[in-house]
């Protein structure tokens, strides 16, 4: 009997993780219905994150009202499982929230992650890791600061909020840009930000100019300066605000979730891993999810063939000893059909009966 593990990361806009996996453990049973099939929802930070640990670790999803980037209420979640909360900023920050029309990040805040933080905290919790991806903001954290500081130091300064003192924080991303330049948060990831086509260079600029002056006055006051840190231009600068004001460990996000679920001892007696992603190329190669995966499973010698919605770079991911690359779509298949969450699970589920024989 073959001990297959499925751990794919969702498809961003169609499928979950929990949902990928289903469909290709279909796959797998259908040509081998004798096989151990062992589901692994993952997440490297962004969307399914929090759902990824409370299937690792357990836990309580707690509600909160709080505001979403446009500053309107609405219901976000966070996990607790003991004294350690998990928060996954796209709940309350997420680009999600917001229509392709009303995106523009010289306007969208944090705040509502804030509100998050404030109420972990006020529950106890002693350790939060957050999950940074997704988000709409651009605002280097301020709205999240600005949210702590409105709950606990009563619309003073930073210096006068205590509460956070005995709080640990991990944050959570695949992202190693810095805070500033043309590798930080505004030219890389903010033109995406924006309402179709309606970013501008000046636009990217203006944002880029706010995240250094922000840099520099917060680099004077507290008498450090972390904008040049791996994964401070995480998530629109909120990288940054957690290492900056809260002392923040940084960690690789599906490393995290790795070590939580024990995924090296669920590889000591593997036969297959089978990983995926919406869209594959050499950025996968680039620290993102499935690599990851094919890190671990390399150290056990376990092969591992991956799957995704796109492919590109095939050779340079063949290269990186991912022991087959699928694309799950027909040629020709217009994108609208293949991003229809039927259409996708069936079409996983069809590629995986082909993959595994």
């Amino acid at each position: 009997m073959k001990k297959v593990i499925v751990a794919i990361d969702s498809f961003k806009g169609c499928l979950t993780s929990a949902e990928a996996n289903q469909a290709a453990s279909e796959g797998i049973l259908a040509n081998m219905p004798d096989a151990q099939v062992v589901q692994v929802p993952v997440s490297d930070g962004g969307e399914g994150f929090m759902e990824a640990f409370q299937v690792a670790m357990g836990g309580e999803l707690v509600e909160v009202n709080v505001k979403d980037p446009l500053m309107r209420t609405i219901v976000a979640q966070y996990l607790v499982q003991g004294d350690t909360a998990v928060i996954e900023i796209a709940k309350a920050s997420g680009l999600t929230l917001l229509s392709p029309e009303e995106r523009n990040p010289m306007v969208a805040t944090s705040y509502g992650t804030g509100q998050l933080v404030v109420n972990a905290v006020r529950k106890g919790c002693k350790h939060i890791i957050v999950g940074l991806g997704g988000s709409a903001t651009s605002d280097c954290g301020i709205g999240m600061l600005r949210a702590i500081i409105d709950a606990f130091a009563k619309g003073e300064s930073w210096d006068n909020v205590r509460e956070l003192d005995d709080v640990r924080f991990t944050i959570a991303t695949d992202v190693t840009n810095p805070l500033c330049g043309e590798n930080g948060a505004a030219h890389v990831f903010g033109p995406q930000k924006f309402a179709p086509q309606k970013a501008t260079h000046e636009q990217v600029l203006a944002l880029d100019a706010r995240a250094k002056r922000f840099a520099e006055v917060s680099a004077k006051h507290l008498g450090r300066d972390c904008q040049n840190n791996p994964g401070a231009g995480a998530a629109g600068g909120l990288g940054y605000a957690f290492l900056q004001y809260m002392n923040a460990d940084c960690r690789s996000g599906i490393d995290l979730l790795l070590d939580t679920i024990h995924f090296d001892n669920l590889l000591q007696d593997a036969d297959l891993v089978i990983t995926g992603e919406g869209s594959a190329d050499r950025q996968t190669l680039m620290g993102k999810l499935p690599f990851g995966i094919l890190q671990r499973a390399q150290k056990h010698n376990v092969p591992v063939m991956l799957i995704a919605g796109r492919i590109a770079d095939e050779q340079l991911l063949l290269d990186a000893s991912f022991s087959r690359v699928a694309c799950i779509n027909p040629p020709n298949l217009p994108l609208e059909v293949a991003m229809q969450p039927s259409t996708a699970k069936e079409n996983i589920k069809t590629c995986v009966i082909k993959l595994v024989k």
